[in-house]
């Protein structure tokens, strides 16, 4: 009967002791690391405006696109039109044939000839980054023999809306 007494008062005396001890463990474990990932979050989220705000200052194009969506369907041949001409790629060096569309997708195949690396990257990133729903599916660059930096480069594209 005894022992029955001795192990009750020790779950009693130890219980609200380790129960005591929770909290001054995260206290000093987790409580540093967490502040400190919220100071990391504050720093980036600082950070990604003042590259957004960059991107602004250095790059106005962006900020004065307008899509003109006021009912007016997606058509690649707009699209690559408007693109091409903002990262001054000329229209005799790019050319598209667009797959067969139906009411919700469409697809096409767009060659950018004799192009900049630069060019092509620029022109990938604004298309896709101007509608939501273009996605593309290749990307193949050929370059050109004896050139620096001139490149052939062939996208397949699918639009969904």
């Amino acid at each position: 009967m005894r022992e029955v007494y001795k192990n009750r008062m020790l779950y009693y005396l130890i219980a609200p002791i380790l129960a005591c001890l929770w909290p001054l463990a995260v206290a000093v474990k987790y409580l540093p690391e967490v502040r400190q990932e919220v100071k990391n979050t504050v720093y980036l989220c600082g950070k990604g405006c003042a590259d957004i705000n960059d991107i602004y200052t250095y790059d106005p194009e962006r900020r004065n696109f307008s899509l003109d969506r006021g009912g007016a369907e997606f058509s690649f041949a707009k699209a690559i039109e408007r693109v091409a001409n903002l990262c001054r790629i000329p229209s005799a060096s790019c050319d598209y044939t667009a797959g067969g569309s139906d009411q919700k997708t469409q697809n096409a195949k767009v060659t950018l000839k004799s192009v900049g690396i630069v060019q092509a990257a620029q022109f990938l990133s604004s298309i896709q980054s101007m509608w939501v729903g273009l996605k593309c599916d290749q990307v193949k660059l050929t370059k050109k023999k004896g050139m620096p930096d001139q490149w052939d480069v062939e996208m397949k594209f699918w639009y969904a809306s």
